[in-house]
């Protein structure tokens, strides 16, 4: 199966033309707010691993949200919100098509048969004060049999290998929800494209090192071993 990796949070940088909006949100742009936080990290290493090509968005989220449809209502944040139909036009023309166009490309440019397409996130271990209770999760399209039976393969092999991650399907966020997987299964089929969010909780980047270096080599090698099969 051939596979290509993406990440659409995978940094928190401000381009320097829209600095000025973002003075005094440091914070902001270092929380979960701004990115993934280690999900650069942790797409990088499976690229190493798996030898997949990897698109990795650097620019921060509150800029323009890559893993949302045009038009969606969270597109722009609050610290953009106040900018003009031209200026916004400028910021998806540099910022928001270029990444989702890159992967697309590459998902087309895969050779014959079918393409997994990884999504790289991160997710904040506790929202709105309650502990969401999980370590990893896939995110698909249950109706989808490839997708399906991938999520399945991949978790009981993580599971056998590390019994005491807490694994989940579809949380904390549903795969059919918008986001770039989403837009991609509209214009592929099942046969060619399987769209897989990988999520995987902060607390692991925000953790001592050891544990986090552990996860990642975990995840690689049974991606490796999955896609072996």
């Amino acid at each position: 199966m051939n596979l290509v990796l993406s990440a659409e949070h995978g940094g928190n940088r401000v381009p320097v033309r829209y600095r000025p909006d973002f003075v005094g949100a440091e914070d902001v742009l270092a929380s979960h707010a701004g990115w993934d936080i280690g999900s650069d990290v942790l797409a990088r290493k499976l690229a190493r691993a798996t030898g997949a090509p990897l698109i990795l968005a650097r620019t921060t989220r509150l800029l323009v949200e890559l893993n949302r449809s045009l038009g969606h209502r969270a597109l722009f944040s609050r610290f953009v919100s106040h900018h003009g139909d031209a200026e916004r036009t400028r910021i998806l023309a540099q910022h928001y098509h270029p990444h989702r166009d890159a992967v697309e490309a590459a998902v087309e440019a895969a050779p014959r048969g079918p393409v997994l397409h990884l999504s790289v996130h991160s997710f904040t271990p506790t929202w709105e004060g309650l502990e969401r209770g999980i370590d990893v999760a896939l995110l698909y399209d249950p109706k989808r049999e490839r997708e399906r039976a991938f999520a399945s393969a991949f978790l009981g092999e993580l599971g056998r290998r590390e019994g005491s991650l807490r694994l989940a399907r579809n949380r904390p966020y549903r795969g059919t929800a918008d986001g770039l997987t989403t837009h991609l299964r509209r214009r592929l089929p099942e046969a060619r494209y399987l769209g897989i969010e990988l999520e995987v909780s902060q607390a692991f980047a925000k953790g001592p090192p050891a544990p986090w270096r552990q996860l990642q080599q975990q995840l690689a090698e049974t991606f490796v071993a999955v896609l072996d099969r």
